[in-house]
């Protein structure tokens, strides 16, 4: 496996992990990390708070991992918090930068200036962004499909999320329409489209950047974060989630030949 990372004044911002040659596959992870660059003294936050879904998405990046493994893909993952700056937002966006996030206020994203929230986009967002872009072009003559992982907290403002595997799309809705007419007969989860989120919350910011415009099928993928807490649990689901996105791709390749 091959790695590298692209640093800013906030440190590492971003990295890229190939798991193999010519990859067909791009797979992202934006919410990859809770890391807090120290000079934002953790944004006002205790270390706790900072180990929530609130400030990542827990268990996303060891499954994005496993996937881009097994998939023999590319895989891109932020290094920094998304309460710095989430990456999936553009920077209209006023979540990109949330001065409250569920139940909690976020002191050091209170009232900042517009100089500071330049800083946050040049220094996470640009970079984030440009190396996905890089990343897209350098592997273009090959590239079949952008995959992104996250995942959420099976309980959300004191109501139980059913939904255990979320199937999100943006513009593009080809890939997430396959996967649920090929869902595995065991997979034993309850599986909705565009749940618990939709592109109307703003969550296929990156999708219809950055795939839509190649032309790339894509597809974001939600696990609820109790089912991926341990490494045979990331195996698991990595493992399933691969042979379910080739059985998607080739059913709709099919269908589009026939």
């Amino acid at each position: 496996m091959e790695s590298q990372s692209l640093k800013s004044t906030f440190g590492p911002a971003v990295h890229v992990d190939m798991m193999g040659e010519a990859p067909s596959v791009i797979v992202v992870c934006e919410h990859a990390s809770n890391r807090v660059p120290a000079h934002l003294g953790g944004l006002g936050l205790d270390d706790d708070i900072l180990t929530r879904h609130i400030a990542w998405d827990p268990g996303a990046l060891p499954v994005a991992k496993r996937l881009a493994q097994q998939m023999r893909a590319v895989l891109v993952h932020g290094g920094i918090s998304r309460l710095v700056y989430d990456c999936n937002r553009p920077p209209e966006a006023p979540d990109a930068i949330p001065s409250r996030s569920e139940v909690f206020d976020i002191p050091g994203n209170a009232e900042l200036s517009d100089l500071a929230r330049s800083e946050r986009v040049t220094q996470v967002y640009r970079p984030f962004s440009r190396m996905l872009t890089e990343q897209i072009g350098v592997h273009r003559a090959h590239l079949q499909m952008m995959v992104t992982v996250h995942s959420f907290t099976p309980v959300y403002r004191g109501q139980m999320r059913d939904v255990q595997i979320g199937i999100l799309h943006g513009d593009d809705d080809r890939l997430a329409h396959s996967m649920m007419q090929t869902i595995p007969a065991d997979l034993g989860m309850e599986v909705q489209l565009n749940e618990p989120y939709a592109a109307v919350d703003g969550v296929a910011h990156t999708l219809n950047r950055h795939a839509v415009p190649y032309g790339l099928p894509n597809v974001m993928i939600e696990i609820r974060n109790d089912l991926i807490e341990t490494a045979e649990q990331h195996a698991r689901i990595a493992e399933t989630l691969a042979d379910w996105i080739a059985k998607a791709k080739a059913a709709m390749t099919e269908r589009n030949t026939a």
